[in-house]
């Protein structure tokens, strides 16, 4: 049984969404109505099936898009604090090593350059990329790119984190591993992470909470609240809670399926 997501009233919300949908100038409507609210130091995992939707809804509280009606309240935004953002695809510029791909952050912003080169070199150290601060993205694993981009991400010193599938083309060993890294990275730091995934198996390792999606037009459909012991590791991987767990969002995954179609059906 999948239990109700909670949220404690005495945190502050770092992302609140009443009504929100996007319809694109083609005519597609690929999100709505959404209402959903995380909370300040949550890690929150948007879950559905390609389309429904969950990349929209990042690019929609980063700012990148404007919501088509409803309303959308970013506290990092209003504070002119940093909203970080890790795509799919590293996206790192090939001509240049990976310092000065995490630096570019700081340098449009016109961060002196002592300053800057302290920032780079503390946020690489975070991510295990300190001896490979000198190569260009062709030298590097893909595992490393997506550490790269995550440092990229990270150097602004960001409030809220947003995630796009950033691991969904890596190897498994890879992804368990740099899953890992990000939950320690998460605890370290304290920062709002909204991870989206087509994953159950990684929604339901990395987060507190798993936010299923409807297929388009993506709603919420089902809220899962993930607890465990912490830190997570590779024992709570192989746990019956987690086994439990896994089930138990699959099948609100199959629901959500289920429900449009079936709403596809009534207005056929």
């Amino acid at each position: 049984m999948v239990e109700p997501a909670l949220s404690s009233s005495d945190t502050p919300t770092a992302v609140r969404l009443r009504g929100v949908t996007k319809v694109y100038d083609n005519g597609t409507v690929a999100l709505g109505p959404l209402d959903l609210d995380i909370r300040k130091g949550e890690f929150v995992s948007l879950l559905g099936s390609s389309g429904c939707g969950k990349s929209t809804a990042l690019r929609l509280i980063a700012g990148l898009i404007a919501p088509s009606a409803g309303t959308l309240d970013v506290a990092a935004q209003s504070s002119g604090h940093a909203i970080g953002f890790v795509f799919q695809e590293p996206t790192l510029m090939p001509w240049s090593t990976i310092r000065e791909n995490v630096r570019l952050p700081l340098k449009l912003a016109h961060m002196p350059d002592a300053q800057s080169s302290a920032r780079v070199n503390e946020v690489l150290a975070q991510v295990g990329l300190t001896e490979f601060a000198g190569a260009y993205p062709r030298e590097l694993s893909g595992g490393m790119k997506m550490r790269a981009s995550l440092a990229r991400a990270l150097v602004t010193e960001p409030d809220i984190l947003l995630m796009d599938e950033p691991f969904a083309a890596l190897d498994e060993i890879t992804r368990f591993r740099l899953n890992n890294d990000l939950l320690a990275l998460w605890r370290e730091l304290g920062k709002t992470v909204i991870f989206v995934t087509h994953s159950v198996f990684e929604s339901v390792y990395l987060s507190q909470r798993v936010v299923v999606m409807t297929s388009r037009p993506g709603r919420v459909s089902a809220e899962c609240r993930i607890v465990s012991a912490e830190p997570r590791d590779d024992a709570f991987r192989t746990s019956m809670a987690y086994a439990g767990y896994c089930r138990d969002v699959s099948q609100a995954l199959i629901a959500a399926s289920d429900e449009m179609a079936n709403a596809a059906k009534a207005r056929a």
